[in-house]
């Protein structure tokens, strides 16, 4: 019964593998074989020929140092568990980026992650992974924020008493959450959160926000020489201002992974609406930011997905 057992969890795990990959792959296809999502003829005619090889290295090498740093993150706080080489960080962040593709906010990135460690630390695998991505979420949050006051100085999206009302309106939430940090809701509460978060070393964290600050800093300025590439010459503050707030606002939107770029390049193309820029150029971008940073390591996962293997369970 346990050799029939065992084979049936194999025959399970190679099902999933083969579901995981295929509907990746599926969703990757289902987007780019759209005649609107990348109008491959038109952007080597207006962009590839006219720009000199090193450039396009450039923009691959910043897709690179993003994946990388977020691999590096992972293994910083991972080692609270156990240290991993770099290359196992790479197998997890990667392998874990396939399975969250076509999951709801990518929330099955943390169950990714968390079938390369014993049942036992399913739950630390979780709230480790929760730490990597909620640097990220503040740091969005914060320059999101910032760049969109910039921006609204400048432009007048929105009054100056709603922002005022908006910024209030946060200021009174974090405190009622403060204040109630103490209540329990299922045996979790803030405080027990708080606590959580302390008993990581002061090192590990100071290293995750350095690293989380240098992610943020190469992606959005992968965009930015983007939009150059495309001959979109505007003053660096209004355009970096733009893009914080695209990530900002996107990041407040419930969506797929695989439809990402969708997300960005509605909210950009709103943006980038108010100078004027192409709307063809601004979708554009947005999928091939897509396509850089999600597609390309979600095939370079979708090999980790296929030779994952669960652990051999302890002979009694």
């Amino acid at each position: 019964m346990q050799k029939i057992s065992n084979k049936a969890k194999q025959f399970l795990l190679l099902l999933l593998k083969l579901l995981i990959v295929g509907g990746s792959f599926y969703f990757i296809y289902d987007r780019l074989s759209k005649e609107s999502a990348l109008e491959f003829n038109r952007f080597q005619e207006q962009v590839l020929s006219k720009q000199p090889f090193y450039t396009i290295l450039f923009i691959l090498l910043l897709s690179f140092i993003n994946r990388f740093l977020e691999i590096l993150k992972w293994q910083n706080l991972v080692k609270v568990v156990r240290p991993i080489t770099v290359t196992e960080s790479a197998k997890q962040v990667l392998g874990a980026l396939t399975f969250a593709l076509f999951t709801p906010s990518g929330i099955g990135e943390y169950a990714g992650k968390a079938f390369y460690f014993p049942k036992d630390k399913a739950k630390k695998i979780i709230f480790l992974n929760l730490i990597c991505n909620g640097i990220q979420l503040v740091l969005t949050i914060v320059f999101g924020v910032l760049g969109l006051l910039y921006f609204n100085a400048n432009f007048e999206v929105l009054p100056s008493k709603i922002i005022w009302m908006l910024f209030g309106a946060c200021v009174l939430l974090f405190g009622v959450l403060w204040m109630t940090k103490q209540l329990s809701f299922k045996g979790y509460s803030i405080e027990k959160l708080i606590h959580k978060i302390n008993k990581i070393p002061k090192a590990i964290h100071q290293k995750n926000i350095f690293l989380g600050l240098l992610r943020y800093i190469t992606f959005s300025h992968q965009y930015y020489f983007l939009f150059l590439m495309f001959g979109v010459d505007l003053p660096y503050g209004i355009m970096m201002a733009m893009i914080t707030s695209v990530y900002f606002l996107a990041s407040a939107l419930p969506t797929f992974n695989f439809l990402d770029f969708a997300v960005k390049g509605s909210v950009a193309v709103y943006f980038f609406g108010f100078l004027k820029v192409n709307e063809w150029i601004v979708l554009f971008i947005s999928t091939l930011m897509w396509f850089l940073n999600t597609v390309i390591p979600v095939v370079l996962g979708s090999y980790y997905v296929l030779s994952f293997k669960l652990a051999k369970p302890k002979e009694i």
